[in-house]
């Protein structure tokens, strides 16, 4: 049975293993903390939109407004 330092050492090969590993942890990373900021970018930008539409809409008189557009 191999032991810990066995596998850590990775049969003589860490030196490449680790760091690959590492590399790809950081790109996993950057990855997400990238996608969770355009996330809320979108969002941000979305509640802006729908905010604009609702007071131009609470602006708009009666017969502006589409047929069929009850809100």
């Amino acid at each position: 049975m191999a032991s810990l330092g066995e596998f850590w050492a990775m049969g003589g090969y860490a030196a490449f293993v680790w760091p690959a590993y590492a590399i790809t942890v950081a790109a996993l990373a950057v990855l997400l903390v990238t996608a969770v900021r355009a996330l809320r970018s979108a969002e941000r930008q979305l509640a802006a939109f729908e905010g604009a539409r609702t007071r131009r809409r609470a602006a708009a008189p009666m017969a502006d407004r589409p047929a069929g557009d009850l809100a």
